[in-house]
């Protein structure tokens, strides 16, 4: 099959297309004719070597995966050949490629009205706004929600799942993206670029926060008593003193990282949360996909088609 992969740490130009063996579905794993695949921030981290949990290279990238089930392993139910399905891949054996073996519980059925392509932007983006929005802090109606970045991949998925549950949405976004947020459901916008996000904005409950640095500090100071600030970064600066100055105010602070889940994946879609696709490149052009997305100027997710 054709994979694009990877044999050195590096910049874009690393990733190339190339004949690999198609692999075989395990053991409670489904084997994914794959239709397309989402890119995500994550995938240039581990192309650069900022991230190297899955070895050394050569590998093939890739966490988001929509397609259809082409076979299943031993002891896999609920799947069957010929069904639309989406969820996460993971290096060394990812998602860029025309097939891949994904582990049962890490996919969900495509919902109707769900086409492939925007399937593929869903899960770890989804997931990394779902899970701490929903899961930890528990978002409910009346609460003030602050979301960073809000026009990105996580940010405007962050968005529309916190108006859902009832939440007062707060984003902070170039001016040029505010329209765009306002037709996801903000309710209100920052331009961070004209505007201090911590002098113009109080009284919050739950901060999301997929940039970090200085932000978290910064964030701190939008919180009421006992609010919730999160970061889900990932990668990236020492937490430590965030943490320090939450504490010393009375404020909780979390770092969390998703955890792929096929249940999540299926509620959160049955949900109505919807990715937009800022644009769809071929699986050819994976490289310019991964210099787009490093700009930080997309608005939603690039998808690569296969």
């Amino acid at each position: 099959m054709r994979a694009v992969i990877q044999r050195e740490w590096g910049g874009p130009d690393v990733l190339e297309v190339a004949e690999v063996p198609r692999p075989d579905a395990g053991p409670g794993e489904v084997l994914v004719r794959v239709v397309a695949a989402g890119v995500n921030p994550a995938d240039w981290k581990i192309r650069s070597g900022a991230v190297r949990r899955f070895g050394e290279p050569p590998f093939t990238l890739g966490l988001d995966v929509a397609g259809v089930v082409e076979a299943v392993g031993d002891g896999v139910s609920g799947f069957r050949p010929g069904d639309a399905v989406f969820g996460n891949a993971a290096p060394p054996d990812g998602a860029y490629a025309e097939f891949a073996a994904v582990p049962q519980a890490r996919l969900a059925h495509v919902p109707d009205g769900l086409d492939l392509v925007h399937a593929a932007a869903l899960p770890t983006a989804a997931l990394t706004a779902w899970q701490p929005l929903v899961r930890v802090a528990g978002v409910s109606a009346g609460q003030r929600v602050l979301v960073h970045a809000a026009a990105g991949g996580v940010g405007h998925l962050a968005v529309q799942i916190a108006k859902a549950r009832g939440a007062h949405v707060i984003g902070t976004a170039r001016a040029a993206k505010h329209a765009f947020l306002r037709g996801l459901g903000a309710d209100e916008l920052v331009d961070y670029t004209a505007v201090d996000f911590a002098e113009a904005v109080r009284d919050v409950d739950v901060v999301l926060d997929p940039i970090a640095g200085d932000y978290g500090p910064r964030s701190l100071r939008t919180l009421k008593p006992g609010g919730l600030l999160i970061d889900v970064r990932g990668t990236g600066p020492d937490r430590a003193e965030v943490r320090r100055l939450a504490g010393e105010a009375g404020l909780r602070f979390t770092e969390f990282g998703f955890t792929p889940s096929g249940a999540d994946l299926a509620e959160l879609a049955e949900a109505g949360v919807r990715a937009v696709v800022d644009e769809v490149l071929p699986l050819e052009d994976a490289a310019k996909a991964h210099a787009l997305s490093e700009t930080g100027r997309a608005a939603g997710k690039i998808v690569l088609a296969v």
